[in-house]
């Protein structure tokens, strides 16, 4: 049997670099992922212009017309009501409609999150959806999520996210059992606050559907101590911005120290392919492609700066999460989590109704 055919529907107008880097991207995972086939969602008369000149790239997209754009600055209730006919909202629509397998887009992360929401609805046993994506460590990769969908978690929502991750850790980078941690101030049991104590107790029950670790520290996730890192969507975002700025700041203290005399010039010389190769291994566009978990399909984002060859990265995070019937798996991995969650409210509930003593 061949790989199973897969549409993707394209917010054609989202982005900063929009239609281009769109139409672009989409020729690239073109060659990348044969039997893929593209729904783009935009202005036809622009699209149009750039898709013809893609050789063969008409072959397997259909550009669909939409009236309007989701712009930067909507405010996500605004684009849930008033941009019902832009390119944004009708490449959702399509994936939830299922006349397509996933959306993908680069535009307003608020305004995307809310229109899914919305169309998708969500999966049964997750309350909310989770932005999870993955980064560079001395191991390998790690998932982490949530990146800034919730602010505030309870300890029901950790131990989703916990699950949300690690199929998405499955699915992205190939693992069996992903080791799965909740970020926390110490890896001690009695470190950081109840809600993260009571999702660590519920993970660690027999027949949890992940692999849980237990606590990791914010120097753990560079050192990939687990496969998911955990935590709520203001802790995740905060994490996230100081690692990338960490990461910037050391690139240009070692890009400095090269130019301070002719001998480290030199001395750049002979480093040049070792430089280069880091380069390639902490490249962001590698990385691309944010997916709201625990929706009722498929939605990812990409970085909204991103080039041609980031979003072709953002469509591949599409094309595998299709591929390994993610949303099944997680159905079935939330369910599991439903049922050690009901066993362990059982006695102390016919404690209560029993009225015996401890």
């Amino acid at each position: 049997m061949g790989a199973k055919k897969i549409v993707l529907a394209l917010d054609g107008m989202g982005g900063d670099h929009a239609p281009d880097v769109i139409v672009n991207g989409a020729d690239i995972a073109r060659e990348r992922y044969p039997g893929t086939s593209f729904l783009l969602f935009g202005d036809e008369a622009r699209l149009k212009a750039l898709v013809d000149k893609r050789k063969g790239l008409a072959q397997v997209l259909e550009i669909v017309p939409s009236e309007d754009a989701v712009k930067a600055d909507d405010k996500p209730s605004f684009a849930l009501r008033r941009r019902r006919k832009s390119s944004m909202w009708m490449a959702v629509e399509a994936a939830a409609q299922g006349r397509a397998d996933t959306i993908v887009s680069a535009g307003n992360t608020g305004a995307l999150l809310a229109i899914s929401m919305f169309a998708m609805r969500m999966l049964e046993g997750a309350d909310r959806p989770a932005l999870a994506s993955f980064m560079p460590t001395s191991r390998g990769e790690t998932v982490m999520l949530d990146l800034g969908a919730n602010l505030e978690c309870d300890a029901d929502n950790l131990a989703q996210f916990a699950v949300m991750g690690s199929v998405f850790a499955q699915a992205l980078l190939g693992l069996d059992a992903p080791k799965v941690g909740l970020l926390n101030v110490g890896s001690e049991e009695l470190k950081g606050h109840e809600e993260l104590r009571q999702a660590a107790a519920l993970l660690r029950r027999p027949g949890s559907p992940v692999n849980f670790h237990g606590f990791v520290e914010g120097n753990d996730i560079g050192a990939g101590v687990t496969d998911v890192v955990v935590t709520d969507g203001f802790t995740g975002n905060v994490a996230l911005k100081a690692i990338e700025g960490t990461a910037k700041l050391t690139f240009q203290f070692v890009g400095d120290a090269f130019r301070t005399s002719t001998f480290a010039k030199i001395g750049y010389l002979f480093a040049s392919g070792a430089w280069k190769k880091l380069r390639k291994r902490v490249d962001p566009r590698r990385y691309n492609g944010g997916v709201f978990l625990g929706l009722d399909g498929v939605c990812v984002k990409s970085h909204g700066g991103t080039d041609a060859l980031g979003f072709a990265y953002a469509i591949g995070v599409a094309v595998d999460l299709v591929r390994y019937e993610y949303k099944s798996k997680l159905v079935e991995g939330l369910a599991r989590l439903r049922e050690i969650s009901a066993s362990a409210e059982t006695p102390a509930a016919s404690l209560q109704t029993t009225g015996g003593t401890a």
